[in-house]
């Protein structure tokens, strides 16, 4: 892949997920009522919990693209970090973070 290519992806991947925590982030700033309802109270319990394991996944795709940002700069992108062998352009256009070809991952069971 084109290594231009390959950052605008990148980029645009940082991008949506960045947006996206700066979103769950503000929303779980929102302002606490002072009324108390257990119904309520387990509606946002639930939410809260969702949101913080959404906020994880966020975090482990931003650590994600960390890792392809290295290893553009690097040279490897585009290239399993398991075999080395060439991971294919329509997958990295899909999943510009992706580190192993669709075999490899099959194989390890993802």
């Amino acid at each position: 892949m084109d290594p231009d290519r390959a950052r605008e992806l990148l980029a645009a991947e940082r991008r949506r997920i960045e947006l996206e925590l700066g979103r769950l982030e503000r929303q779980g700033r929102g302002d606490e009522e002072d009324d108390f309802d257990e119904g309520d109270q387990a509606t946002d319990l639930y939410q809260d919990e969702r949101d913080e394991s959404r906020a994880t996944d966020l975090r482990e795709q931003l650590e994600a693209v960390e890792r392809a940002e290295q290893r553009l700069a690097a040279g490897t992108f585009g290239r399993s970090v398991e075999s080395g062998q060439p991971i294919p352009d329509d997958r990295l256009e899909a999943l510009p973070t992706a580190e192993l070809t669709v075999e490899e991952e099959r194989a390890r069971g993802r």
